[in-house]
């Protein structure tokens, strides 16, 4: 079992804005099948990357439209089943208003990839139905746009919500240290390289 990292580009709309972005879209799999994390911009791209491969679902972390804009084309193309927390229903609708996952994500659930566990976390705060995800036998958290290096997502914009953030990081930093953080946007970082801002924010009730 193996991670790979897909870059894509496009832009994210929200609250009559639109900014340019570049998003980090995860494989997780083996040489037979894969798990893809945030079908963003581009399903060709995202379907050359799978290849030959069995794609077993598409992961939405949220569904903030830069995550989710390519999910149902490339479930159309592979037949694999899109899955959101219901929480994230209403920003899902902004983007896709004539299509609907395909299944539930839900808090402690788990969705098993070859012989890994994917642990799916309810962190809600960027927004409300933001997920991550934890993999313990690669060590590997895919964080979404909850935790990034230097800190938590952005909590600017409609549905979102600064202390809830806070209140769903505090459960990651029970992850070991070591766990590196595969984020949506930008580079890498680990629980323990976040934890001392972020326990001081903890502490500091912010």
């Amino acid at each position: 079992m193996r991670v790979e990292r897909l870059v894509t580009s496009g832009t994210f709309s929200l609250d009559g804005q639109t900014w340019d972005v570049d998003n980090n879209v995860w494989l997780l799999g083996d040489d037979d099948q894969v798990l893809v994390i945030d079908a963003a911009h581009d399903a060709d791209a995202i379907a050359a990357a799978v290849g030959e491969r069995r794609l077993v679902g598409i992961v939405c972390t949220h569904a903030h439209d830069d995550h989710v804009n390519a999910a149902p084309r490339l479930a159309a193309r592979t037949g694999a089943p899109v899955h959101l927390h219901p929480d994230d229903s209403v920003l899902w609708k902004l983007t896709h208003p004539a299509a609907t996952p395909d299944r539930a994500l839900a808090d402690g659930q788990i969705i098993r990839i070859g012989d890994s566990a994917v642990h799916v976390l309810h962190t809600p705060g960027h927004a409300p139905g933001a997920v991550c995800l934890y993999v313990p036998e690669l060590g590997v958290l895919f964080s979404g746009d909850t935790l990034f290096r230097g800190g938590p997502g952005a909590t600017g914009r409609s549905y979102s919500d600064f202390p809830t953030i806070i209140s769903s990081i505090s459960r990651l930093l029970t992850l070991p240290a070591e766990t590196v953080v595969h984020t949506g946007h930008g580079d890498d970082t680990s629980i323990g390289a976040e934890a001392p801002q972020l326990e001081d924010w903890i502490r500091r009730g912010h």
